[in-house]
């Protein structure tokens, strides 16, 4: 689906325009010279062929970076940005997130996706591509249909307004994952179990992907704000430093979530391994405590006829007084580890 905005100075107005007009007046709308915005969702080929070879021929190697989602489901490119020399090609990651009650790792990982959103920026057209609805580019056509005169700002100031919203997509799952991060801190303590450890795994997962998406777009950010390109206007790059900021306290955030992620890991390991030695030393300290009360009943069991034990079988109190050295042995070793504190 191709929708189609334009800015035209001439009556003063923002109108959208239907995508037939894009197919039947390519030339009239390449001369003009008003302001355009053309969005593509899960746009079909045709149509991608009519926006990028028809209406504005981009770079074969670009296309492909564009289309990399449909030809490779579940891979969307990391961000990148590359200048030409008659536009600005940009690919970001926005979030796309199902809406779902995430009470578990499971279920917090199971609702983050990654997604791909391109863009191709000349001096009076934005050109925004991507194969499933993204909240920023729905966003953004709310506010042109609240503030039409916005649009005379220009491509670089109408894409600045989509990395601001995309951007700010990252704070309430940053804030959910670091709530999650404290619950499991107090499981790991608690109650260690293998569980636990799974579902911190499919976090470390999620922190890895956010993490190395986030420093991507930090770098894309840095260079379209610092003025390395010249279709960003110097009046539009404060905007851009703006998004850059945010993006550098996300990436902040990121990282100590993948340092406290590491930290749950080590600290569940070590916790498992301290309850695996407290088990390993009370079945010792029993084996112990067994093992001279064995001594005693295999020594009187032996039937040699020349015992240089004292013989206690043809004594009525035989049996007993045997019971009583097992008794007294472990005994005597019980206590010997109460007060070494082994028990």
């Amino acid at each position: 689906m191709i929708s189609l905005y334009c800015w035209n100075a001439a009556q003063n107005a923002g109108l959208w325009l239907s995508e037939e007009v894009l197919a039947t007046k390519t030339e009239q709308i390449r001369a003009s010279t008003d302001i355009f915005w053309i969005d593509l969702e899960n746009p079909t080929p045709e149509e991608e062929q009519l926006v990028f070879k028809v209406y504005h021929a981009i770079h074969a190697l670009s296309l492909e970076d564009m289309t990399r989602p449909r030809r490779i489901p579940g891979s969307a490119h990391f961000p990148k940005v590359e200048e030409f020399p008659d536009y600005l090609f940009v690919i970001v990651n926005p979030l796309s997130r199902a809406t779902s009650t995430t009470e578990t790792a499971r279920d917090f990982a199971s609702t983050i996706k990654i997604a791909q959103l391109s863009a191709v920026l000349t001096q009076r057209v934005l050109i925004t591509h991507h194969y499933e609805p993204l909240p920023s580019v729905s966003e953004l056509r709310s506010f042109l249909s609240r503030h039409e005169a916005r649009g005379e700002r220009g491509p670089d100031y109408l894409f600045h307004l989509i990395l601001d919203s995309m951007v700010d997509q990252y704070a309430p799952v940053l804030d959910e994952l670091e709530d999650l991060l404290e619950n499991y801190e107090l499981q790991v303590f608690e109650s260690p179990t293998r569980e636990v450890l799974t579902h911190l795994l499919q976090l470390k997962r999620v922190v890895i992907t956010l993490r190395k998406t986030l420093v991507y777009e930090r770098e894309v950010l840095s260079r379209l704000s610092r003025g390395e390109f010249s279709l960003i206007d110097d009046r539009e790059a404060v905007y851009y430093r703006n998004v850059y900021d945010h993006v550098i306290r996300f990436t902040e955030l990121i990282e100590s979530s993948r340092e406290m992620v590491s930290d749950l890991m080590q600290t569940h390991l070590s916790a498992t391994s301290n309850r695996l030695n407290e088990i390993m030393k009370v079945l010792t300290m029993m084996s112990i405590i067994i093992l001279p009360m064995t001594l005693i009943a295999g020594v009187y069991g032996m039937n040699f006829e020349n015992n240089v034990w004292p013989d206690f079988k043809s004594s009525e109190f035989g049996f007993w007084f045997s019971l009583f050295l097992m008794f007294l042995a472990g005994a005597t070793a019980f206590a010997f580890f109460r007060w070494k504190d082994w028990l």
